[in-house]
């Protein structure tokens, strides 16, 4: 849970003054696209093995899951623009004017942010599942199962009435 929010202020595309730069590095916004890809499976492999356990089937299991399911597909949303943003670097026109690679920077920029809006949404449902279980396994301890020495005894039959 942590990794998405640490990783959502680490991958950074600007420079120390709010800008794009003049040649952004592929190799290091692809590293962007790679870690995050990396990220969205454990999540995804974490989503597979809580639906294919019996826990997901009780009502809290099925919130934990609808949490997980939305991690799985906020982590896979984040690949894809942190490689996008890799991709228009790559295609930036070298020699063409600053105007001409005004509309590329900014869809840079917006691709990037969003794919770190993703992460931390990534981190939120992840903190939303926990939460999730955490309260389901209070409400247990609370009021947990009687042992066989605590369970209590039935009371006696009745005595049968005489009939008619």
């Amino acid at each position: 849970m942590a990794k998405f929010s640490d990783n959502s202020e680490q991958w950074k595309l600007l420079d120390e003054r709010g800008h794009v730069p003049d040649e952004p590095s592929f190799a290091e916004l692809f590293q962007h696209a790679t870690g995050a890809q990396d990220l969205s499976r454990d999540v995804l492999r974490l989503t597979a093995e809580f639906a294919a356990s019996p826990h997901s089937t009780n009502r809290a299991g099925r919130a934990t899951l609808a949490h997980l399911a939305t991690a799985s597909t906020m982590s896979a949303h984040a690949t894809s623009h942190f490689a996008d943003t890799a991709e228009t670097a790559l295609g930036l026109p070298r020699s063409s004017s600053p105007t001409a690679q005004h509309y590329p920077k900014n869809r840079m920029v917006i691709d990037h942010a969003t794919a770190r809006a993703y992460l931390r949404r990534t981190s939120e449902a992840l903190r939303e599942a926990i939460k999730e279980l955490d309260t389901h396994l209070d409400f247990h301890r609370f009021f947990r199962a009687p042992s066989h020495h605590e369970r209590p005894v039935p009371p006696p039959p009745k005595p049968a009435g005489r009939r008619r």
